[in-house]
């Protein structure tokens, strides 16, 4: 049995630390933990002339906040906030025009300049606590450390994903109790060691389990590790399948190269509000910079250092 069913049923919710906030239940008619198709009009009419937090630093994240831009630029009250756990640093906006993966790239820079234009603007060091209602049926963010946000008519949750098990709960599974992936892929992954250009080469011993003849492929075997590439799931297959066919010299030998540079962070397993690049599971992203934000403050960031970033090519 192959599982590929990935994570897109089970969303992380808004609170820190995988848990929801308090709140967040009461107030799901206002909140959505997909990117926003603007092309469908009721979901156009839902974001224009609002105000919107997004929240996460991940390419969902970033795609979100280039949508919202697009939309507030014909709809002149549409306006964003962004919600970071973390500081902004170089490695925030991803490898822009030097990631290996160019749309990634552009991703990372579609957002940047949402908040460089003043479409959106970002609030770092933000660990979500409390959502509460105001009495004009708008929501109030408040942080663990006490800080209350504006208030805002929708939220957008971008915080990551999880694997669904529940249908899996009668067999054996080996799944690492905090990535909740396979226990022999579960430190290939990790992403406080390791980012998406950096994960070793794995196929069907990585990812079986003691259950015979069952394997986790795809997005679900990653579990809650932000740092999955469709092409590493592709290799995975391939594998499995030789597997499968009795080809064990085909199935061991797993080919694959991945980018090294764009940064694949963002879903919460490391997502300290103070750390700044050093801890974000980057991948060789440019060297830090000063970036600009939509206020026209300008948040410095600390000069790059000779070491490797967290999780960076190399380490």
């Amino acid at each position: 049995m192959i599982d590929a069913s990935g994570t897109w049923s089970t969303p992380s919710p808004i609170g820190a630390d995988g848990l929801p906030a308090l709140g967040e239940h009461a107030a799901s008619a206002r909140i959505s933990y997909r990117i926003p198709d603007l092309k469908d009009p009721a979901v156009r009419a839902r974001y224009t002339g609002k105000r919107t937090a997004v929240i996460g630093s991940g390419a969902s994240a970033f795609t979100a906040l280039a949508t919202l831009a697009d939309l507030a630029k014909n709809e002149p009250d549409t306006h964003s906030v962004w919600i970071l756990r973390r500081g902004i640093s170089g490695s925030t906006f991803g490898g822009g025009s030097a990631d290996q993966l160019p749309a990634r790239g552009a991703l990372g820079l579609a957002a940047k300049a949402a908040v460089d234009d003043g479409y959106a603007d970002a609030v770092t060091g933000f660990r979500t606590e409390v959502i509460e209602r105001t009495d004009n049926d708008r929501l109030v963010l408040v942080g663990e450390d006490g800080r209350r946000l504006d208030p805002v008519d929708e939220v957008i949750v971008l915080t990551g994903l999880r694997p669904d098990l529940s249908f899996l709960s009668e067999l054996r599974l080996a799944q690492d109790e905090r990535l909740q992936a396979p226990v022999e892929l579960a430190p290939l992954i990790d992403p406080n060691q390791h980012s998406c250009g950096t994960v070793y080469p794995h196929g069907h011993r990585e990812l079986s389990h003691p259950e015979k003849g069952v394997y986790l492929v795809g997005m679900k075997s990653y579990g809650r590790a932000p740092t999955f590439l469709a092409m590493t799931g592709y290799e995975q297959v391939r594998s499995v399948t030789a597997a499968i066919a009795g080809d064990t010299e085909a199935a061991d030998r797993v080919e694959l190269t991945l980018p090294e540079t764009g940064v694949c962070g963002g879903a919460g397993l490391f997502d300290d509000p103070a750390a700044g690049q050093a801890d974000e599971g980057g991948c060789c992203a440019p060297a830090p910079t000063l970036v600009q934000i939509g206020t026209g403050i300008s948040v410095p960031v600390a000069a790059a250092e000779d070491t490797s970033s967290g999780g960076c090519c190399g380490s």
